[in-house]
């Protein structure tokens, strides 16, 4: 693939997430009023990010998880919950064909569904249902054309490990995590601490981006070697929370914590920029 449809691709690609980031809180209220903050601070994370403008197949599975996390969402205190969870595992299954090992994070999803009281033996049959169906259509299509070891490997994939190994990540990897990381504790402290103000079912939802969010780091320090595909959901969980935190404070310090972010996010660009070259 040429370098230039790649990017074009890959800038398509987080327009949509941006978009749907949008639509996310306008939905469910995740951050009180109608704002868009959460995409600007996505957009601006990505351009400080120039290594991240080519495309990757955990584009495709950050899309797809964003979209499972939307269904999630609508499931919540639903009385027939297996609708929800039933979409939301068919998006989760539809990224994994791209990114395998964005199933790992399945148990999340229905850590999540607990938590919002929607998940039932018949919902949890329905995620297994939602889950297997794109993998039915996969299957029948590796048959047809004869290729039917494409069909285990995102399986030979999921269950593959690689060692443990800090140093395979860049110096500009490592500044970007832990630019994010900065965000994100600040974002669940205030989040955590201030929460009462939130309605209980944005709590959940709060709650829940947390978990998935911290899991993704555990997730890149425990396999550095799939940053880059992780990187962009890292990104969507990270911008929701500090975009939260920044729209509905105003003090003096969450003013100089805002202006302190945006030198930090400027240097962090400067930088990434300079290991490039």
């Amino acid at each position: 693939m040429p370098t230039w449809t790649s990017q074009l691709i890959s800038y398509t690609l987080h327009l949509a997430i941006g978009y749907f980031l949008i639509s996310l809180n306008n939905t469910f209220a995740i951050i009180r009023v109608r704002a868009s903050i959460q995409t600007a601070i996505y957009l601006l994370l990505i351009a400080a990010c120039p290594a991240i403008h080519r495309l990757y197949s955990g584009d495709a599975a950050s899309i797809a998880m964003l979209l499972s996390v939307y269904y999630l969402f609508g499931g919540y205190q639903s009385p027939q919950p297996a609708h929800a969870l039933f979409h939301s595992f068919i998006f989760l299954s539809i990224g994994s064909l791209a990114f395998p090992k964005i199933l790992l994070f399945a148990p999340i999803l229905w850590i999540g569904a607990f938590n919002f009281k929607a998940l039932t033996f018949r919902s949890f049959l329905a995620s297994l249902i939602g889950w297997s169906i794109p993998y039915w259509f996969f299957l029948g299509h590796s048959y047809f054309f004869g290729e039917i070891d494409n069909f285990y490997r995102p399986f030979i994939e999921l269950i593959t490990f690689h060692p443990i190994q800090i140093e395979l990540l860049e110096p500009w990897e490592l500044a970007t995590l832990g630019y994010c990381f900065i965000l994100f504790a600040a974002s669940a402290i205030h989040i955590f601490v201030s929460g009462y103000k939130d309605k209980i079912r944005t709590r959940s939802y709060l709650h829940f981006l947390i978990l998935l969010d911290f899991c993704v780091f555990c997730f890149i320090l425990l396999q550095p070697i799939h940053f880059m595909d992780l990187l962009s959901l890292l990104m969507i969980g990270v911008s929701i929370l500090i975009g939260h935190m920044m729209a509905l404070t105003g003090n003096k310090a969450s003013n100089i914590f805002f202006i302190a972010c945006l030198i930090c996010l400027v240097t962090l660009f400067g930088f990434n920029v300079w290991t490039l070259l």
